[in-house]
């Protein structure tokens, strides 16, 4: 049998060069996978993907690395993927599952999710780091994705964006630890608010910072978090009801499925189930594909 020529994906290509060197193959829609919050001690994990059109049509001026651009140039960009993409899909794990199925595992699931929740299906998949298994077409995990193709840094900016306005509403809903300024990640101001005040519902009990304040670090991580009305807990109702409304009453009444997002055509959001963990095969800045197929 005939080896598929390869493909050379350079450098000087831009950011936008893996996805044409993949749509010159004849993979038209290029999939791009990312989360936001994988770091942070509090608040949801929150994954995205997006597929960007073919050509000049999918070009965002500005598009990069969320964590590279500033707050307003994310909310810019943001709506101009919410525009011009073929298809998008947002989903949200909220701290209580991270906990309970652990971190990596309900990262790959969500971004599992946000693959198959996009209203265009994708011939091929970019996710930023890790590979996903259960997909049925071919994917190839990047290092460094949202800083090498479009589609990836799209999906990131979904992300970032979806979780920051998440975090935005916590602060409002459990004043004291900031979590408008640095959205649940671990600062030396977020840490003095947990030794003064106390682990909200919102902070992930398996974290090690978390559970030491809380006096539950000598439990296993999945069983740290306390039973909802515990003493001391300020359990009231979680962003995502607030933000998208309860999964439980979205269509079909299961806690899993995708919610259309008001005023946002091809998109969704929803809560992903856990799965197992593949580890990465990570792509170098020249990188040749054998006929794109893994």
């Amino acid at each position: 049998m005939l080896t598929p020529p390869r493909t050379v994906v350079r450098r000087e290509g831009g950011l936008y060069a893996l996805e044409r060197a993949l749509q010159r193959r004849g993979f038209r829609h290029v999939a791009g996978a990312d989360e936001a919050g994988r770091g942070a001690c509090a608040g949801p994990l929150v994954a995205a993907a997006a597929v960007l059109p073919e050509g000049r049509r999918g070009e965002i001026d500005g598009l990069a690395d969320s964590k590279l651009l500033t707050p307003a140039s994310r909310e810019r960009i943001y709506d101009e993927v919410v525009a011009r993409a073929l298809a998008y899909a947002v989903v949200v794990i909220p701290a209580d599952e991270v906990d309970a199925r652990g971190l990596h595992v309900c990262n790959l699931a969500a971004m599992r999710r946000a693959l198959a929740s996009l209203t265009t299906r994708p011939e091929y998949v970019l996710t930023d780091g890790f590979g996903v298994d259960g997909l049925d077409v071919p994917g190839l995990a990047v290092w460094k994705g949202d800083r090498v193709a479009a589609c990836v840094a799209a999906a990131s900016v979904l992300a970032k964006v979806t979780r920051d306005r998440i975090m935005v509403e916590l602060d409002e809903r459990y004043p004291g630890y900031g979590f408008a300024e640095h959205k649940g990640y671990i600062t030396p101001e977020h840490t003095a608010a947990l030794r003064e005040l106390g682990p909200c519902r919102e902070h992930r009990f398996s974290y090690v910072n978390v559970a030491a304040v809380s006096g539950r670090d000598g439990q296993p991580p999945r069983s740290r978090r306390p039973a909802a009305g515990s003493p001391g807990e300020a359990l009231v109702g979680g962003p995502i009801a607030a933000l998208f409304g309860d999964p439980a009453e979205a269509p079909g009444g299961s806690p899993d499925e995708p919610m259309e997002r008001s005023g946002a055509p091809g998109g969704t959001v929803g809560v992903a189930l856990g799965e197992r963990a593949r580890p990465p095969a990570p792509v170098g800045e020249d990188v040749v594909m054998e006929g794109g197929v893994r």
